[in-house]
């Protein structure tokens, strides 16, 4: 599922969309990213139902309110790839690329704790 692109500011625009992961396991998962700026117009060419690979920057940010500190995350996409139809391995729908996810290298992220 893909949004409009949203004008935050006269600087400033986002679009979101959501992927359902595999759609042949029992529990299949829906992520939420966005895009900003320049790479908004990445989505027009897919449509739903499209297998997608999805290269991504995780994004956090500390906000504090009166309710005290809270955190939240980001999937910020940065390119957008269609999943060839003619591969010999059958690809699942969603594709997400980051390499300390997919490898699990988490002894290579910088993490203030």
């Amino acid at each position: 599922m893909k949004q409009e692109t949203q004008k935050v500011s006269d600087r400033f625009s986002k679009r979101e969309f959501v992927l359902k992961t595999d759609g042949s396991t029992p529990y299949p998962q829906f992520v939420s990213f966005q895009v900003t700026q320049d790479k908004c117009g990445l989505l027009d060419s897919y449509n739903e139902g499209d297998e997608i690979k999805v290269h991504f920057n995780l994004r956090g940010r500390e906000w504090n309110g009166p309710q005290g500190i809270k955190y939240f995350n980001t999937l910020e996409a940065w390119r957008i790839e269609g999943v060839s139809q003619f591969t010999n391995k059958p690809a699942p729908n969603v594709q997400a690329e980051n390499n300390a996810i997919v490898n699990n290298n988490v002894d290579n992220i910088d993490l203030p704790f």
